[in-house]
C-alpha cells in the first residue's frame, strides 16, 4: 500500500507532510504508518524515508481549519530513530515554516499579493502561529534567495510569528511560578530557568554547569546523558509528567546558554563575540541540535525578556526586543513586540522554505483501510 506525501524544507527541518484525508484519523494506526513509511525501528532508518537525525524524521498531518481566523490546522510527529514509535508532545517551528508555504502551493490558502498571510494551529500544543509566505507578484514560488543560519541553500522567504506564546502546555510562563530555580540533578545543583513559551524548556546557565555556551557540536553531544538528566528532572518539575509516569525525550526542551565569544559555525564560518547577545547550544531529542529549534529559539527570547533568568544574565541585550542567539550554525535573531498577561502577544524569526518532491510513499502492513 501506499500514501502520497510532500517532502518540504522548513528553516534546517526537514518534514514530511500528509494531507488528513489520506491517513488514518485513529492515532495508533497513523503511529503506525508513520514506522513503517520511515522506517523507524532502524537506526539508520534506511528501509524507510526517514532522514535519521532528530531535525529530518519529522512529520505533519495538515488540514483545513474549520475554526473562525484558523486557516490550517496541523498535527506534528517526531518519528522516532532507532525505535517503533512517534513523539506526539510537541510542536515545530520549522515544520510550520514548511507547512505554510504548502498551504499556499496546495490552495489552501489563496494568494493575496506579494505577501500571503497563513494563520496556522498546532495540534498538538493549541499553539497558534502566523506566517507571511513571499508570494511577489502574486505567484507561488518554487525557489528563493532567503537563506538561514545552517545551510546555504535559498528558499521562499516565510516570516513566521508565535502568538502568545507563553503557557501554552503548562498554563504559565514560569511552571514553578520561579524566574531561576536551583535544580539538583544526580548530586549537583545547576541554575536554570523553566520557562513555557513556544514550547516548555529548561535553559541551563552554562557557566554554573562548567560549560561556556559555545562548545562545538561534539562536545554537546557529550552532555547528552546529562542534559537527559536535566530535562527529566525539569519535567517532573515543571508538572509535565503525571504521578508514576516517566518522562519523554521530547519536552522540555533543553539546553546550555553562555555569553558571546568567538566562535567557528557548523559550515565554517567565523562569528565573532560582538556579532550576537547570547550563546545557546540545545538538544534535538537526544543529540546536539544544529542549528536551534523555532520553538526553543521562541523560548529564549521570552526568557531575555524576564529580570534575572539565566538568559538575560548572560545577555548583552537584556530586556531587548530584538535578541541575536549564537547558534552551532551562525546568529539567529528573533523579534518580539506587543505586551501581554504573561509575556510577549507576538514573537517573530524569519525563515525559508522549499518543497523537495511529491510523492507515493510504499508502506509495509495493513494500516491503511484502502490505499491503490
Amino acid at each position: 500500500m501506499h500514501v502520497p506525501a510532500t517532502l518540504v524544507r522548513g528553516g534546517t527541518s526537514k518534514c514530511w507532510l500528509f494531507r488528513q484525508e489520506d491517513v488514518p484519523d485513529d492515532l495508533g494506526r497513523l503511529e503506525r504508518l508513520l514506522v513503517g513509511a520511515y522506517g523507524a525501528t532502524d537506526p539508520v532508518q534506511l528501509d524507510g524515508v526517514g532522514g535519521a537525525t532528530p531535525t529530518t524524521s519529522k512529520a505533519a498531518v495538515v488540514r483545513r481549519g474549520d475554526e473562525p481566523g484558523i486557516d490550517v490546522e496541523y498535527l506534528f510527529g517526531q518519528v522516532g530513530i532507532g525505535v517503533g514509535t512517534v513523539e506526539w508532545g510537541s510542536n515545530c517551528g520549522n515544520c510550520a515554516t514548511a507547512i505554510a508555504l504548502w498551504s499556499v502551493t496546495r490552495s489552501l490558502v489563496p494568494v493575496t499579493g506579494d505577501v500571503t498571510t497563513v494563520v496556522m494551529r498546532n495540534a498538538n500544543t493549541g499553539a497558534v502561529l502566523q506566517a507571511e509566505v513571499d508570494t511577489g507578484g502574486g505567484v507561488v514560488h518554487e525557489f528563493g534567495t532567503q537563506t538561514v543560519p545552517g545551510t546555504r541553500s535559498g528558499g521562499v522567504a516565510v516570516g513566521l510569528s508565535f502568538l502568545d506564546p507563553a503557557g501554552g502546555s503548562t498554563g504559565a510562563l514560569l511552571p514553578t511560578g520561579q524566574v531561576v530555580d536551583a535544580l539538583a540533578v544526580d548530586g549537583e545543583v545547576l541554575r536554570v530557568s523553566m520557562v513555557d513559551a513556544g514550547a516548555p524548556m529548561v535553559l541551563i546557565d552554562a557557566p554554573s554547569a562548567g560549560r561556556t555556551g559555545v562548545e562545538r557540536l561534539a562536545a554537546v553531544r557529550s552532555e547528552v546523558p546529562r542534559l537527559r538528566a536535566v530535562r527529566h528532572a525539569a519535567a517532573r518539575a515543571m508538572g509535565l509528567v503525571a504521578a508514576g509516569a516517566e518522562p519523554v525525550d521530547a519536552v522540555p526542551k533543553v539546553g546550555l546558554v553562555g555569553g558571546p565569544a568567538p566562535y567557528v559555525t557548523t559550515t565554517g564560518d567565523q562569528v565573532g563575540g560582538s556579532d550576537y547577545d547570547v550563546s545557546v547550544r540545545m538538544l534535538s531529542m537526544n543529540d546536539a541540535h544544529p542549528a536551534i529549534g523555532l520553538t526553543s529559539a521562541v523560548g529564549v527570547a521570552v526568557a531575555n525578556l524576564l529580570d534575572g533568568s539565566v538568559v538575560a544574565a548572560r545577555s548583552t541585550a537584556p530586556g531587548g526586543s530584538r535578541l541575536r542567539i549564537g547558534t552551532p550554525a551562525g546568529v539567529v535573531t528573533i523579534d518580539s513586540a506587543g505586551t501581554g498577561e504573561a509575556g510577549p502577544r507576538r514573537v517573530t524569526v524569519r525563515r525559508a522554505a522549499r518543497i523537495l518532491c511529491e510523492a507515493r510513499i510504499f508502506v509495509p502492513g495493513p494500516v491503511l483501510p484502502v490505499s491503490a
